[in-house]
């Protein structure tokens, strides 16, 4: 099945449809995609990392959870399927999926699943609509990036915090300096750097095609990742998608914080949904640079509205008496583009 889930796309697959086998699955997966080629011309990928992507989704014999779900990155113009990052984005397709497969019984107008998210052992909860018994893609719900509106899959996420580096913070602290630019090394579900965009030359305000087009920019933040990869726990980064590099500034339109994301090497269209987490999270950071530049309001909840370049992602953050972060959520949406055959 082909799906739209929050502002990604990709195809959803059954781990029983697929080869069992790590190498034979991969090399399917990049045939399917068109991978190797910018263009993905002999494949389905849509040429971009966004659109590149494959969800493989099985009924889950944990306790407390339906269904598990292992995230790939198929890159476009490598051969190189990546399973060091969780996408959040995806997610919003996977309880839809698994209804629609008769993985999950839907349970009155709406129905909730509980999701062993494969990549990083973390469970996330998404609450599908189920009116009559079947999964509905049409309502009110609108996400920046989206057009149009979609029925609302709010996701709750818990414990994310080192999920892939082993601690929010891996190196313990708040500001690490890397190439004498002060970062904040973090994973609250997604592995980021997060920095001021100023202390690279830019304002953080450019568009995506500006960004993607900054060659010097890129090599130079490029060079801060793979000397962060070791610091994160996540050795040599060369070939992961993971971790992503924020660029954050004060905010311009109401919102708590301005970011441009590189995913790693593309900059983003929007932001990802943990990538967001982790953003909101570095907010509250004293001594951050994401705390220097970012709007935030006084109580045990926050809501952080993260400005990306089309639009923004609110993230709401729960926190415990001592001001760690206990749980996120955020509002997805997704959609069934095409349910069929694929061929390699």
């Amino acid at each position: 099945m082909w799906m739209r889930g929050g502002t990604s796309k990709g195809a959803f697959f059954l781990a029983s449809d697929l080869p069992a086998d790590v190498a034979a699955r991969d090399a399917f997966l990049l045939r399917i995609m068109g991978s190797p080629d910018a263009r993905q011309i002999d494949g389905m990928g849509g040429a971009d990392p966004l659109t590149s992507k494959v969800a493989i989704v099985s009924r889950s014999d944990r306790d407390d959870v339906d269904i598990d779900y292992l995230f790939l990155q198929i890159f476009v113009d490598r051969a190189i399927v990546a399973d060091t990052q969780n996408c959040g984005n995806m997610l919003a397709g996977v309880g839809p999926f698994a209804i629609e497969r008769g993985l999950v019984d839907a349970a009155g107008d709406e129905t909730r699943v509980a999701i062993y998210m494969a990549n990083t052992a973390q469970v996330a909860v998404a609450t599908v609509a189920t009116p009559g018994g079947r999964v509905s893609y049409a309502g009110s719900a609108k996400i920046d990036g989206v057009p149009g509106t979609s029925a609302p899959i709010p996701l709750e996420f818990r414990d994310t915090a080192g999920s892939t580096c082993g601690a929010l913070l891996p190196t313990g602290n708040a500001v690490d300096r890397i190439d004498g630019v002060a970062c904040t090394l973090i994973d609250n579900g997604m592995p980021c750097i997060v920095l001021k965009a100023v202390d690279v030359g830019v304002t953080g305000y450019e568009d995506r095609d500006l960004l993607d087009g900054a060659t010097e920019l890129k090599a130079r933040i490029e060079a801060i990742r793979l000397k962060a990869g070791p610091m994160m726990n996540l050795g040599d980064v060369r070939a992961q998608s993971v971790p992503k590099v924020m660029l954050v500034a004060e905010p311009r339109f109401g919102g708590s914080i301005t970011v441009r994301s590189f995913i790693p090497h593309r900059a983003h269209a929007t932001i990802g949904v943990l990538a967001a987490v982790s953003v909101a999270t570095a907010c509250l950071i004293d001594g951050s640079p994401a705390a220097a530049v970012a709007v935030v309001a006084d109580g045990p909840r926050k809501t952080l509205s993260v400005e990306h370049p089309t639009g923004e992602m609110s993230c709401v953050l729960n926190l415990s008496a001592d001001g760690t972060v206990t749980s996120a959520a955020l509002l997805r949406t997704a959609r069934k583009l095409m349910d069929g055959d694929v061929f390699a």
